[in-house]
């Protein structure tokens, strides 16, 4: 063990001694904080995860069954388990996705024996065994320390079966349906924290006009009820259930505007308290269509352009929101986003499966960045997926598992949890490939649950380093500690042969007269403390 630390340490001290001889290729990066007037709160909810019945996602991912060899608690893995619980994930997206709109939740319940094999014709036309149901879901919850997030059937779906499902999750009355739930193995009533009413009604979850959904969603809104009596009443505070509307796909805003609107002159009987934006980066456009490894600095620079769209789709959000809601009462969901390749050859198409680079993670910086500086309306977020389709944390193959760049961020931005925003400027040249400028240097800080003070700085230029010099307004700094994430090329991933290419090493700024210097290599995602 001190071996290695040791090791990573010297790699890390070569990575920068590598910088600090390059220096001279573009001029020092200027960051400050200021201290003194503190952002909002930084939801922990924006680091949710998605899990889809999609592809290997589910089956083989996070559920191999009580008698698999692959060593499991109650069918679900322990690996991946062990995994996740290092991403404190907050919440867990679940079942779908367009699959949530084909959903029938009694097929997902009692023996596993009895239950039926289906359809999945979103993704593949392959069985679905419903192995993975209600109570599995619950399971995995509580193995990796996640809330809830049920994505309800809007679209082929009944507002009575959604209310059922809600009655069975949620009851501590003697009802039929509470029995059932104690028959299967439950006895207490599950907490829901998020309620998503449908799921892309504007395309796979029925083709809805905004209009038609809105009326659609006041219904479900309406019965869908939480009979938790922690999560009801005066008392329930933040343990109440939020209920996110569907908004806005990333090309199109009417959801967003309709929804906002009938929120605005509700009535009663009916409540939400967030809206969804789905937004994807997809190089070139749809259909996905550039594959996931084997490109160069020129599809890298177009990946990142396309990336940071999502800066002008939550502004444009958020404006709309603003209009109908100056308060920011109705939180802003991004509850599906991420890098989206073509599929690997030779995969099923239909399972959307993609290999994970350090582009993902440096496309993962820049989107929770993104996400944390616009804290104070997006308080939820849910990267697509968590386990082997598109921009996974973690891939599968059989009892193998290989942790991700993109995981590694998300395990490196654990500190920015419920964090304090504290707002920085940064004054740094572009990075330029061709016609496309890119901000070259993008940074996030924040003050943790301790008083912590944390900044992560992304080196977006593939080629050249960074030299930044960071000062925090009115305070001098004694030091400066974390990680550092970089590879020895824009398409550098793990497999299963190389598990660990990309991964974080210890890391360490430089302090001189109290003023902090960071020298950080080209494609680069850097966490540290500072004291």
């Amino acid at each position: 063990m001190k071996f290695e630390f040791a090791r990573r340490i010297a790699a890390a001290a070569a990575a920068a001694a590598m910088a600090t001889s390059q220096a001279g290729a573009a001029a020092p990066v200027t960051i400050s904080a200021d201290l003194s007037h503190p952002g909002p709160k930084i939801s922990r909810q924006i680091f949710g995860q998605f899990a889809e019945h999609l592809g290997t996602g589910i089956y083989g991912g996070i559920w191999v069954g009580r008698d698999s060899p692959i060593p499991n608690v109650r069918g679900i893995r322990s690996d991946v388990v062990g995994a996740l619980r290092a991403l404190h994930v907050p919440n867990v997206r679940w079942p779908g996705g367009c699959f949530g709109d084909n959903y029938h939740w009694r097929d997902g319940i009692g023996p596993q024996a009895k239950r039926p094999a289906t359809l999945n014709p979103d993704w593949g036309g392959v069985i679905e065994t419903n192995a993975f149901g209600t109570e599995e879901y619950f399971d995995l919850l509580s193995q990796i320390g996640a809330e809830a997030f049920i994505s309800e059937n809007i679209g082929s779906g009944t507002v009575k079966e959604a209310a059922d499902w809600f009655e069975y999750m949620t009851s501590d009355q003697p009802t039929t349906l509470a029995k059932e739930r104690a028959a299967n193995g439950h006895p207490e009533p599950y907490k829901v924290k998020y309620l998503g009413l449908g799921n892309e009604n504007w395309g796979c979850g029925g083709a809805m006009s905004a209009d038609h959904y809105v009326e659609e969603m006041k219904l479900y809104a309406r019965y869908t009820r939480n009979y938790n009596p922690a999560q009801n009443g005066d008392h329930a505070g933040d343990n109440a259930m939020k209920r996110i509307a569907v908004g806005w796909d990333s090309g199109d805003s009417d959801y967003t505007e309709a929804v906002m609107k009938a929120w605005k002159s509700k009535v009663w009987s009916w409540d939400i308290e967030g809206v969804s934006l789905h937004g994807y980066t997809v190089e070139e456009g749809w259909p996905p269509h550039k594959p996931s490894i084997g490109f160069g600095n020129v599809d890298y620079a177009k990946n990142l352009q396309a990336t940071l769209k999502m800066e002008s789709w939550v502004t444009r959000a958020s404006g709309i929101m603003d209009r109908y809601d100056p308060d920011k009462k109705v939180a802003l969901f991004v509850d599906e986003w991420g890098d989206w390749w073509a599929p690997n050859p030779g995969s099923n198409p239909g399972f959307l499966q993609q290999q994970n680079t350090m582009l993902d993670a440096i496309v993962a910086s820049l989107n929770l960045n993104i996400f944390m500086r616009h804290a104070d309306r997006v308080r939820g977020a849910n990267i697509a997926q968590m386990v082997n389709v598109l921009q996974a944390m973690i891939l599968i193959d059989g009892p193998r598992m290989v942790l991700t760049p993109t995981y590694h961020v998300y395990r490196m931005y654990v500190p920015f949890q419920d964090a304090t925003l504290v707002p920085l400027k940064v004054d740094a040249s572009p990075y330029v490939e061709g016609d496309i400028s890119l901000p070259r240097v993008d940074a996030v800080a924040a003050r943790d649950t301790a008083g912590r003070l944390w900044i992560a700085v992304t080196n977006t230029d593939p080629t050249n380093p960074a030299t930044i010099r960071a000062a925090i307004e009115g305070k001098s700094v004694a030091a400066a500690y974390g990680e550092l994430l970089t590879a020895s090329a824009v398409d550098s991933h793990n497999s299963f042969d190389h598990p660990e290419a990309v991964k974080p090493v210890p890391y360490r700024g430089r302090v001189s007269n109290h003023e902090l210097s960071l020298d950080l290599p080209p494609r680069s995602i850097a966490v540290l403390q500072v004291q």
